[in-house]
């Protein structure tokens, strides 16, 4: 359920966005450029409000764009870290917060990139020389938290993701909590920023194990009563 609300919720952006594009009257796009990411090499920010639907919302697009450049609608990653800019009492001050904030923003995509970089031996050694990284903005896998970057590392043979995730808040209250969000088709974990990777894909692998087991005790658990009631019904 939560992962079809998450789905409802990107929709409902990005049809906001379309809708922006189409009448740009009443919005207004500002764009920041953090380059130089070991992983990602490169993603834009894009700070888009709209006076007419009371929005002001965070996207970020994989590549360095410039000034002028069209994006499209799904090449946009929902953020819900969002400026707030209430408090500022004029235009110097809301300049002065604007700065601050997305300095912030720009911090936290820095951070969590550097820690994914770190990721990738022990997750190369893992696929064996097979891993690759996804820049999609969508994923095949479900995760518990909104993405922060549209960076993934895939070890194919495990059908393992790796990427970087947050939790909703303004920026007014600084760097948003992140974690690293490790998935499988039918499990996932979040694990701290600070956290050996080593150690935490071992736990994860662990965790995946037992979970393959306790599912196939389930599955054969029923068949045996299914089993069961077919012989009641013979008799």
């Amino acid at each position: 359920m939560a992962e079809e609300e998450r789905d409802r919720d990107e929709g409902k952006a990005e049809e906001l966005l379309r809708r922006a594009l189409l009448d740009d009257s009443s919005a207004v796009a500002v764009s920041l450029r953090v380059e130089g990411l070991p992983v990602t090499e490169a993603v834009t920010v894009i700070f888009h409000g709209r006076r007419d639907l009371g929005t002001l919302q965070t996207y970020v697009t994989y590549g360095s764009k410039g000034a002028g450049a069209t994006v499209a609608a799904s090449e946009l990653m929902r953020v819900p870290c969002d400026l707030d800019l209430a408090a500022a009492g004029d235009r110097d001050e809301a300049e002065r917060l604007y700065a601050e904030q997305a300095m912030a923003l720009r911090d936290a995509l820095v951070g969590a990139d550097t820690v994914l970089d770190v990721w990738r031996e022990p997750l190369d050694v893992l696929s064996e020389g097979r891993l690759s990284v996804d820049h999609s903005v969508q994923l095949s896998v479900g995760l518990p938290a909104p993405r922060l970057l549209p960076t993934a590392l895939v070890a194919p043979d495990r059908k393992l993701v790796v990427t970087p995730v947050c939790s909703a808040r303004t920026l007014a209250a600084g760097r948003p909590p992140m974690g690293i969000a490790c998935a499988q088709p039918d499990l996932t974990r979040v694990y701290p920023l600070t956290d050996d990777p080593e150690r935490c894909v071992h736990d994860f692998l662990e965790l995946a194990a037992q979970h393959a087991r306790t599912l196939a005790q389930r599955i054969a658990h029923q068949e045996a009563s299914v089993e069961r009631f077919l012989e009641l019904s013979g008799d």
